[in-house]
């Protein structure tokens, strides 16, 4: 199991029969064809998508004693840090992967689980730069949570990613009491973007900007297919702006309700999990 930031057990779903485990198995395949640095990253990555996290990072472990030098292994294992909740393994790994990647052009990064349109729109630099600041932020490190996602709108290079690093970047420095550069960043954002796959992150922004209010964040159509997962990123995002506003006990009452969902590795819900850890030390 993976042990939740409040110390609970968490108890991974088994998907067996999905098109997730048939992804798996032929990416098992090509491994044993050809055990290059490619092949194991998607094999973790088709791990990491049955919820078999540990086991994902065992995949990565082995590849990184193999290739020492290959920044999208420390990528990607971070990132499964993240969702077992071992956040300083994954600031290690990111940072490393910053260290090894920073010559490097931009690189654009395949989906493993493709969008609408079907169209890659992430790149390996931005997913360092974004978890590492995610790492930092769930950790209450928020200083070095806005360096990083400083350095991630560098390469927040189309909508969809601008909106993602603006969100955390904004909570971030809200956190810091630098108020006036956090409303000045939301500028940034505005209603002509084209945004294909963070339409929650959108969402939550204009909740900031005062265009959308907190209260139909939580209206999510229950039938929906990504019901749990919209209740997580946008429940959260609400949970925050109490918090921001001094009334926590309906800050709490909201981040209940997302731990109440079943999308643990969403951000929202592990973000949700450490707020609520800090609450708890205060009283």
């Amino acid at each position: 199991p993976v042990i939740s930031l409040l110390g609970d057990a968490i108890n991974p779903v088994l998907m067996a029969g999905s098109d997730q485990e048939l992804a798996f198995l032929k990416a098992e395949e090509s491994l044993k064809q050809d055990a290059n640095e490619e092949n194991y990253i998607w094999l973790g990555r088709r791990k990491a998508y049955l919820q078999h996290y540990h086991e994902a990072i065992a995949i990565f472990t082995e590849a990184i004693q193999m290739f020492p030098n290959f920044y999208r292994l420390y990528r990607h294992r971070g990132h499964r840090y993240i969702s077992t909740r071992q956040l300083d393994l994954a600031i290690a790994d990111l940072k490393k992967a910053a260290m090894l990647i920073e010559d490097i052009e931009i690189e654009i990064e395949e989906d493993g689980i493709p969008n609408k349109l079907n169209q890659p729109l992430s790149n390996t630099q931005f997913n360092i730069y974004y978890h590492l600041g995610l790492s930092y932020y769930l950790k209450g490190e928020y200083e070095n949570a806005a360096k990083a996602y400083e350095k991630c709108m560098e390469y927040s290079v189309n909508d969809d990613l601008l909106v993602a690093t603006v969100d955390w970047y904004y909570m971030t420095l809200n956190r810091l009491n630098e108020k006036k550069k956090a409303i000045k960043l939301l500028d940034s954002v505005h209603d002509d973007m084209q945004i294909i796959e963070n339409d929650s992150y959108f969402k939550r922004i204009k909740m900031y900007k005062g265009v959308l209010l907190p209260d139909s964040f939580l209206n999510a159509d229950k039938n929906s297919s990504d019901y749990d997962l919209s209740l997580a990123t946008q429940g959260y995002g609400v949970g925050n702006w109490y918090l921001l506003k001094g009334d926590t006990t309906q800050a709490v009452n909201i981040y209940q309700k997302v731990l109440e969902g079943n999308q643990w590795a969403a951000f929202g819900y592990i973000a949700a999990e450490a707020d609520m850890h800090k609450l708890n030390a205060l009283n």
